[in-house]
């Protein structure tokens, strides 16, 4: 996919590229590049691009595990429950599409991450790394205006995972670096009899090399596309997610895009991609097949808007840090003149905006006021209302008032079955944290509701920080540091692991209890093995990659 770049690389992305071999490997960002899978060409219908080359599943399982360890500490990264609540389930439905498709082989399914790291970097894009990592920059979740749109996105980069584009592209790069070399070799050699000649030569080379190396990419840019739109299909949203998502990003670039040179880029002009999804989306039967009865949210709704993703737009603009000023801009937007007279959508999502901005210019007054506002305008569409729910909770839960969070999170309406495969991470984590500001028997609540959370999720770090905060408010120490040492582990952070564990067994030796403290350090003693085991095998890859 094509996105807008920022002037310079931010620190989300710097990061990205710190370890060994990451910048060819971050030419699969959403605008440079690609990503693929090892599956049979004619299984899909598809010409073969060239095999995997030498790199694993397991080998490149391991090199994203390295990337991702400096993403977790990159100060761009956001845990944001309620966004990262709305990408899951985008997420899940898509791999589901995947294995439904036979895109996703076993293999690649079992030892791949499949997840997604937000950052708050405000440009337009977002990037798979090895292993089945991928990055979503909270500025292009700002600007889409539908499920499908952000799908489509989610459904290109998967795709370049899937179709294992990374490793097909150091293989590409391995087997060209003769031929520069050659090129190189035979400028020295005319250099010696005609120095113009010889630059000359040597400059065309290297053309030819680099040329071979654009059509590569170009090739698994359209194969992300036209793999990514059969499982946006098959995971039930709109197609047109797609052209839609294709227009938005050529408007974002058309400043700097004058659409020349087709043949110079990593990737097809955005224009051809939008011809090539319309078409697919054309070609489409009209009725019987999943593809054709894609569910298209805003046409139930009898608008063009999908209030859920216009909602979750501005909270990711709102997170990106866009500064003081602009936070009092859209603060202020609801106290304009003919505010009220808006369409339901363009005002729906200046209310979310201008409540969220309010609070983080500490106005938790105003902020619950402007929620309720949008809550009452919303109260038709159930997903919208969840949306104004969360935000709700969220503003009762920083203004002191875990009861109001408990009764928001609790009612009856915002249990429904979501048919999207939805996780309720974003409530969830509302819930427990209201819990445990309230009475030690809900706090106690909180720490047993966690403990089932975590056991379901042990990746969590931020449900294994809240746990740990409940179990100390308890008094339970060592179960409080036990957590502790969950956080640095399920962001891979494997010494930090070890440095809690550590603590955990000083205060076992120091402090023994009863037979569940002894069931506790036996567990602490465990998983300090396991931490100690994975940090000595990371220490032995990064030798190996020097």
């Amino acid at each position: 996919m094509t996105t807008t770049r920022s002037p310079a690389f931010t620190p989300w992305r710097r990061r990205a590229t710190a370890g060994a071999a990451l910048a060819a490997l971050l030419a699969v960002a959403l605008g440079a590049a690609p990503a693929t899978a090892q599956q049979p060409p004619a299984a899909r219908g598809l010409p073969s691009l060239g095999d995997a080359g030498e790199m694993t599943a397991l080998e490149e399982r391991k090199l994203g595990d390295a990337i991702i360890r400096e993403l977790y500490r990159d100060p761009d990264y956001i845990d944001d429950p309620v966004v990262g609540e709305y990408v899951d389930g985008l997420w899940r439905a898509l791999l589901d599409g995947a294995r439904a498709r036979g895109e996703l082989p076993p293999e690649l399914d079992e030892r791949y991450a499949w997840r997604v790291l937000l950052g708050r970097d405000r440009s337009i894009n977002a990037f798979a790394l090895p292993g089945g990592y991928f990055g979503l920059h909270l500025g292009l979740v700002g600007v889409v205006s539908s499920r499908a749109e952000l799908a489509s996105v989610l459904a290109h980069e998967l795709s370049h995972i899937t179709q294992r584009h990374i490793p097909r592209l150091l293989g590409q790069e391995k087997r060209q670096t003769p031929l520069m070399m050659a090129a190189l070799v035979a400028g020295m050699i005319a250099a010696s009899k005609n120095p113009q000649a010889g630059a000359a030569l040597a400059v065309g080379g290297q053309a030819a090399v680099i040329q071979q190396q654009l059509n590569f990419s170009r090739d698994m840019e359209r194969e992300a596309d036209r793999i990514g739109y059969g499982i946006l299909v098959q995971a039930g949203f709109d197609g047109q997610g797609f052209v839609s998502m294709f227009e938005k990003l050529q408007g974002a670039t058309r400043i700097n895009d004058n659409g020349d040179w087709p043949y110079l880029r990593s990737h097809p002009l955005t224009t051809q991609r939008i011809g090539d999804m319309q078409q697919r989306a054309q070609a489409l039967p009209r009725g019987g097949s999943q593809a054709a009865s894609a569910p298209r949210e805003a046409a139930e709704r009898g608008g063009p808007a999908d209030l859920e993703a216009l909602l979750v737009a501005a909270r990711a603009r709102v997170l990106g840090r866009p500064g003081v000023d602009v936070l009092r801009a859209w603060a202020g937007e609801p106290s304009q003149p003919g505010f009220a007279d808006r369409p339901l959508a363009p005002r729906a999502g200046a209310l979310y905006a201008a409540a969220l901005a309010q609070a983080q210019l500490r106005d938790l007054p105003r902020a619950q006021a402007l929620a309720t506002q949008l809550a009452l305008a919303v109260a038709g569409d159930a997903r919208a209302a969840r949306q104004a729910r969360l935000l709700q909770a969220e503003l009762a839960l920083q203004a002191g008032q875990p009861a109001r969070t408990l009764e928001l999170l609790g009612a009856p309406a915002d249990r429904p079955a979501r048919a999207d495969g939805a996780s309720q991470a974003g409530r969830a984590a509302l819930l427990l944290r209201a819990q445990a500001q309230t009475a030690s028997g809900q706090a106690a609540q909180a720490a047993d509701a966690l403990q089932v959370w975590v056991s379901d999720h042990p990746r969590d770090a931020g449900a294994w920080q809240a746990l740990a905060q409940a179990q100390a408010a308890q008094g339970q120490t060592l179960r409080a540091l036990r957590a502790e040492g969950e956080v640095p582990m399920a962001q891979l952070d494997y010494a930090g692991a070890v440095d809690r564990w550590r603590a955990a067994q000083d205060f076992s030796r120091r402090a023994p209890g009863g037979a569940a403290d002894l069931i506790e350090a036996s567990i602490v003693d465990t998983r300090l093995r396991q931490a100690q085991a994975l940090l000595q095998q990371q220490r032995l890859d990064e030798q190996k990659r020097r």
